[in-house]
């Protein structure tokens, strides 16, 4: 897993780059959880997914937010974060241009990130949202929606309540021309602690990325 260092906003970032041989690869970039809660790009929840993302034959980016690990700058309430997060964005792209496939994937913190770089950013052709904190952050600029995307969460969450997630996928649905797939998994919590939880969960992120894949629909 070769780590590089790219530029940021506030100074260098740090991350993990995997990329596939084929030129062509889809791209994905993976958003870790939150930074003053020990969150970092080596959170279990991320590290599978970078893995999922790469197995699936994507070209990946996980990196750590500014003032995390080797990342210069310091926590900014999620407005810098979205600029790393963008930053990272272009990182990836400069080293693919010729990728059909662009995709955001984010844990918790991570998801809130995830979903904001998706309204900026038209190329983004599909989204994983894993236990989106919709109780403590305000998702309402999701209008409208711009692409398709799973959101996961387990109903055991306590961190970010199952029901807060319900009602944030139901606005999702009253949008036209996407697709918002919501899946819980039964009995797991916000960190998907026990092993058969997060390999249910990183099963159905992979067999939902796997099927649009195959899709020409955004």
């Amino acid at each position: 897993m070769p780590e590089v260092i790219f530029p940021g906003p506030e100074g260098r970032l740090e991350g993990r780059y995997h990329p596939q041989k084929d030129r062509d690869a889809p791209i994905a970039i993976v958003l870790h959880p939150h930074p003053q809660f020990g969150g970092t790009m080596n959170n279990k929840v991320v590290y599978n997914l970078h893995y999922a993302f790469y197995n699936m034959g994507f070209t990946v980016l996980r990196f750590n937010f500014r003032g995390v690990g080797r990342s210069q700058g310091e926590y900014d309430q999620g407005i810098g974060e979205l600029s790393d997060a963008a930053s990272a964005l272009d990182y990836l792209q400069s080293m693919n241009n010729n990728s059909k496939h662009c995709w955001v994937a984010g844990f918790s913190f991570g998801a809130w990130i995830g979903m904001q770089l998706l309204m900026r950013r038209p190329e983004i052709t599909g989204f994983i949202s894993v236990a989106p904190p919709a109780n403590m952050y305000d998702f309402s600029f999701l209008a409208p929606c711009p692409s398709s995307g799973l959101v996961i969460n387990g109903t055991a969450d306590r961190v970010a309540p199952p029901a807060d997630t319900v009602a944030l996928v139901n606005k999702l649905h009253e949008q036209k021309g996407i697709t918002v797939t919501h899946k819980q998994i039964e009995g797991a919590g916000h960190f998907f602690e026990d092993p058969e939880h997060m390999d249910e969960m990183i099963g159905s992120v992979s067999e939902y990325v796997k099927r649009r894949l195959t899709e020409s629909t955004r």
